[in-house]
C-alpha cells in the first residue's frame, strides 16, 4: 500500500525547499515589517522575523505535490489551510483581534464539516463503537479550534512548536503506516519534513519564529490528521489516543483557560504562564526547557501508540502512565501545591538511599 521511496522523497522535497524557502520568507518578512518585538512576556531581547509560517506551508505544498494524494475530503482541507494561512499572516503583520482569529479557524472547520469529515464515533471498552449524533459537528469544531489554539500556546520558546509538533507527527505517522490510513501518512511525512527544514533556523538561537502562520497551519493541520487517522482506529478508548499524542499542549492550554478564568483574566488574554515560561522560571535554561519538553512529548508518543495496540489492563496501566508523567511535567513548571514536588523529592531520595 505504501511506496516508501516516495514517502522518503516527498520528505526531502518538504524538509529541502522549506529550509531553502526560509531565506526569502525571512527578507520578506522584515521587508514588512511583520516581526516579533520583544516585551515582558517574551523571552527573546532582540527583534526577530515572524511569518516563518509561509516556508512551512510551501515545503509541505510542494512535497504534498509529489505524492499527488487523492481523498474526497482533501479539496476542503486545502482550502481550509489557506483559510488559517492567511489568517494567521494577517495576525502576525497587524495583531488582529481574537474574535477574528477565531472566525478564521471557524471558517476553515466549516470546510471540513460540509465535506463530511467529521468525528462520528468513538470506541468504548465493552460497549463497542458509539455513535456521536448531532453533537459530532459540535465535537469536530472544538477539536478543531482547540487543537489549532493549543499549538498557538506551546508558541513560546525557540524551536519549541516546531520540535513538538514534529514528535506528535512521527507518532502518528507510525500509527497512520500501521492502520493503512495512507493520507494521514502522507500528510504527517510531508509536514514533518517541513517542520525539520524550518527547525534549523528556529532552534534556539531562532533566527525566524513560525508566528501564527505556522503555529495555527499545524494546529489545524494536527486536527485534521487526528480526525482522518487517529479517530478511525477501532481501539479501545480511541478518542484518548490523539489526547495522549497531544499531551503537552492540550494540558498547557487546560491549564491557561483554568488559570486565567480563577483570576477572572479574559481567556484569549496573552500571559507568561505557560508551562515553558515556567520550566524557566524554575532555574532550567532556554535550550534545556525545550529539550525537556520534547522528552515528555516523545514518551507520551510512544505510550499513545502503545495504547492505540493495547488490551484493555495494558491501557488502563498506560493512562495511570500518562497521569503519572502529567503529575512529573506540572511539578517541573511549578504547578502543583504552590511549587512543592512531592514526586520528584521523593524519587530523589529514594536514589540518594541507593548510593549511601
Amino acid at each position: 500500500m505504501f511506496n516508501f521511496t516516495d514517502l522518503a522523497i516527498a520528505f526531502l522535497i518538504a524538509l529541502i525547499s522549506t529550509f531553502m524557502l526560509t531565506y526569502p520568507v525571512k527578507q520578506l518578512a522584515i521587508k514588512l515589517k511583520t516581526v516579533d518585538l520583544p516585551n515582558y512576556r517574551k523571552m527573546h531581547k532582540k527583534v526577530t522575523p515572524r511569518l516563518g509560517g509561509l516556508a512551512i506551508f510551501m515545503g509541505v505544498l510542494l512535497g504534498g505535490l509529489f505524492l499527488q494524494p487523492r481523498h474526497e475530503h482533501l479539496p476542503e482541507i486545502v482550502l481550509g489551510a489557506i483559510v488559517i494561512l492567511i489568517t494567521g499572516a494577517l495576525d502576525d503583520r497587524f495583531s488582529i483581534r481574537p474574535v477574528i482569529k477565531l472566525t478564521g479557524q471557524l471558517i476553515a472547520a466549516s470546510f471540513l464539516i460540509s465535506s463530511g469529515l467529521i468525528i462520528e464515533r468513538i470506541t468504548l471498552p465493552v460497549i463497542g463503537m458509539v455513535d456521536l449524533g448531532f453533537t459530532s459537528v459540535l465535537i469536530t469544531v472544538l477539536w478543531i479550534v482547540g487543537i489549532t489554539n493549543a499549538i498557538n500556546l506551546i508558541d513560546g520558546l525557540d524551536g519549541l512548536a516546531t520540535g513538538v509538533t514534529t514528535i506528535a507527527l512521527a507518532s502518528m505517522f507510525i500509527m497512520a503506516i500501521i492502520d493503512g490510513q495512507v493520507l494521514a501518512a502522507y500528510l504527517c511525512i510531508v509536514l514533518i519534513g517541513a517542520n525539520l527544514g524550518f527547525l534549523y533556523h528556529n532552534f534556539y538561537p531562532a533566527k525566524i519564529y513560525m508566528g501564527d502562520t505556522g503555529s495555527n497551519f499545524l494546529g489545524y493541520m494536527i486536527a485534521v490528521v487526528s480526525i482522518v487517522g487517529l479517530f478511525k482506529n477501532i481501539a479501545l478508548f480511541s478518542f484518548i489516543i490523539p489526547v495522549i499524542v497531544l499531551a503537552v499542549p492540550i494540558f498547557d492550554t487546560v491549564f491557561a483557560i483554568v488559570r486565567r478564568a480563577y483570576n477572572k483574566e479574559p481567556i484569549m488574554m496573552p500571559d507568561n504562564k505557560h508551562i515553558h515560561y515556567q520550566l524557566v522560571t524554575a532555574g532550567f535554561s532556554h535550550r534545556k526547557t525545550v529539550l525537556i519538553i520534547y522528552a515528555f512529548s516523545a514518551l507520551f508518543g510512544i505510550m499513545a501508540i502503545l495504547f492505540s495496540y493495547a488490551s484493555l489492563t495494558t491501557a488502563l496501566i498506560i493512562t495511570f502512565l500518562v497521569l503519572v508523567l502529567l503529575h512529573i511535567f506540572a511539578e517541573l513548571g511549578g504547578l502543583v501545591m504552590g511549587g512543592k514536588k512531592p514526586v520528584l523529592d521523593s524519587v530523589g531520595r529514594m536514589f540518594r538511599k541507593r548510593e549511601g
